[in-house]
């Protein structure tokens, strides 16, 4: 991570690490249920990280912070794509009859948001926030867009444009034109929003340590699809990811930043997608929730090895 000392990655996940312990007690202990989760995650999606977004950019115009927003919506985009593809030839609808859509969901899509944001934001601080945002725009447009037609097994261009009025996709390209303006919020508006951001990282952490409570792990885990799928989404995506933007020439930052945000586990709006457009078959909606349990589990052990591999094999 250039000149990130590695300890720093290690203190942040192990802080992350505990919050998600903590939100696994509370649910062991009843202090919430499942439906209090869905308020939170609701809250969490609507109304924290857009806030934690609008304040991740700068607040004074710069060309090389302009840079770092375009490499990582350019990059993220290139990288989703072949993600996208690789993921249609990996498991395709022959193989895989009855579940295809979400082993496609759980290869391409991963925590970028409830886990994505802490992270890069105790490692990088606002400098990596800004090529995260550019990163985020075009993982938000692909997850409101693909991710949702693969479970509605239809595209609809229609439905696509409607990604736009997605919140998060509002409030980076507003904190875009803000930072390009070098405009800056009143000093009470700037603190509320703040606040109100800075809910985001220990608020979807207990929401995953919850989730993780909800999981048989020993019965999920002798599942072999289950585990080979997971284990392709946490090895194969960060090896792509890196592939892709040191062809193009990617600044090393940028590179840095996907490659972890790309090595983190699966999306947990899998299960909410599961629920929405599934809520009648619980097979579906369990094998959602099984795919981001075992992604969540095993990222424990995959995340830091592909971080060596990243200093020590890539040489970032």
């Amino acid at each position: 991570m250039g000149t990130v000392d590695l300890a720093i990655f290690y203190t942040s996940l192990a802080t992350i690490v505990l919050i998600i312990l903590v939100g696994l007690f509370v649910s062991k202990k009843g202090w919430v249920d499942e439906h209090a989760n869905k308020t939170i995650v609701n809250l969490l999606l609507n109304v924290a990280w857009p806030c934690a977004l609008l304040m991740s950019f700068p607040s004074q115009y710069s060309e090389e912070h302009l840079e770092s927003f375009l490499w990582g919506a350019g990059g993220g985009f290139l990288v989703l794509l072949v993600v996208i593809l690789v993921s249609r030839l990996l498991f395709r609808k022959k193989r895989h009859p009855y579940n295809y859509f979400e082993y496609q969901f759980a290869f391409i899509f991963n925590n970028a948001s409830f886990l994505g944001f802490p992270l890069v934001s105790a490692i990088y601080g606002q400098n990596g926030l800004v090529p995260y945002s550019g990163f985020i725009v075009i993982f938000n447009l692909a997850l409101f867009g693909y991710g949702v037609a693969l479970f509605r097994q239809n595209f609809s261009v229609k439905e696509l444009l409607k990604t736009f009025l997605n919140p998060n996709v509002i409030a980076v390209l507003l904190a875009f034109v803000m930072f390009l303006f070098s405009f800056q919020l009143p000093k009470f508006g700037e603190d509320t929003v703040k606040q109100i951001g800075a809910l985001m990282t220990p608020m979807s952490l207990i929401c995953i340590g919850f989730m993780l409570s909800r999981a048989n792990l020993i019965q999920i885990f002798r599942q072999k699809i289950l585990v080979l799928t997971c284990l392709a989404q946490l090895i194969l995506d960060p090896l792509i990811t890196f592939l892709v933007l040191k062809a193009i020439g990617a600044p090393a930052l940028t590179i840095q930043i996907i490659v972890l945000i790309q090595a983190l586990p699966t999306a947990t709006s899998l299960g909410l997608f599961a629920e929405k457009y599934y809520s009648d078959s619980k097979s579906y909606v369990s094998y959602a929730s099984e795919l981001v349990a075992i992604s969540t589990v095993l990222s424990a052990i995959t995340l830091p090895l592909m971080v060596w591999v990243m200093f020590n094999v890539f040489g970032l």
